[in-house]
């Protein structure tokens, strides 16, 4: 059975953010992860995530003011923000080993063309030196709910990977994400799975809880066993209602 994850910048926001290790402890989660957890002082929050006794599974490379509908999504794409990239991965870096966080989810921004394509690469290659023995992950996002996000396609993330060769960077699946993009989520991650470094769920449609709707997540879920897939499935939805309230799932799988 997979091993479940809380995202906490998405799920118990009836708290403050410090509060939520413990309730998703209580919940029954295993871990959690925080998209950007930069607002908030690291000591303290490590010091939630040790009382909750809960790793900390992953966190974004930061695009500031995330909040902002108008601010970015990432910028490891983008051609004129290599240096701002750059800046970001350390400031990454310092949060992931404050934290102890296990990944660091690098976000390409929203961009388009062969340019592009190439400052990414060259970004992920220099991110995965920087990060050493640290992981890095890159995510395929739907255009759908992220109109010009670069990373949109699955096997352009595969390419990626493969340019870069690095030991320490993988492919971070969303089975949303992967449903919205291809329509087939198990045809997707069979094509994928090798290179799966951490896994996402949410219901679809509407990104809420991962029950029932047009995903078979039952399925999918055997599909990562038989596949002996081992790593973190994390919850990343948009509670229908309050969080606890909408958690019959966890216990459902």
């Amino acid at each position: 059975m997979p091993r479940f994850c809380a995202n906490l910048t998405t799920l118990f926001t009836e708290a403050p953010l410090l509060d939520r290790p413990a309730l998703a402890a209580e919940a029954g989660f295993e871990a959690v992860e925080i998209l950007f957890p930069y607002d908030v002082d690291a000591k303290a929050l490590g010091r939630a995530l040790a009382q909750a006794d809960l790793p900390l599974a992953l966190i974004n490379c930061p695009p500031p003011n995330y909040a902002d509908p108008a601010g970015p999504r990432g910028f490891a794409a983008v051609p004129v923000e290599q240096e701002r990239f750059r800046h970001a991965l350390r400031r990454s870096l310092r949060y992931v080993d404050a934290l102890g966080a296990e990944r660091l989810h690098i976000m390409a921004g929203l961009a388009e063309g062969p340019e592009a394509a190439g400052v990414f690469a060259e970004n992920l290659a220099w991110a995965a030196e920087m990060a050493e023995g640290r992981q890095l992950t890159i995510e395929p996002i739907n255009p759908h709910d992220m109109p010009g996000y670069f990373l949109d396609d699955f096997s352009v993330a595969l390419a990626l990977l493969e340019e870069t060769a690095a030991p320490n960077l993988g492919l971070q699946f969303d089975a949303y994400h992967a449903h919205r993009i291809t329509g087939d989520v198990a045809g997707t991650w069979a094509a994928v799975a090798p290179h799966v470094r951490h896994v996402q769920v949410a219901g679809a449609p509407g990104r809420h809880e991962p029950l029932a709707g047009e995903i078979d997540y039952p399925s999918f879920f055997s599909q990562l066993d038989a596949d002996g897939y081992t790593g973190w499935v994390s919850a990343e939805y948009h509670p229908r209602r309050k969080t606890q309230d909408g958690l019959d799932w966890l216990t459902y799988y």
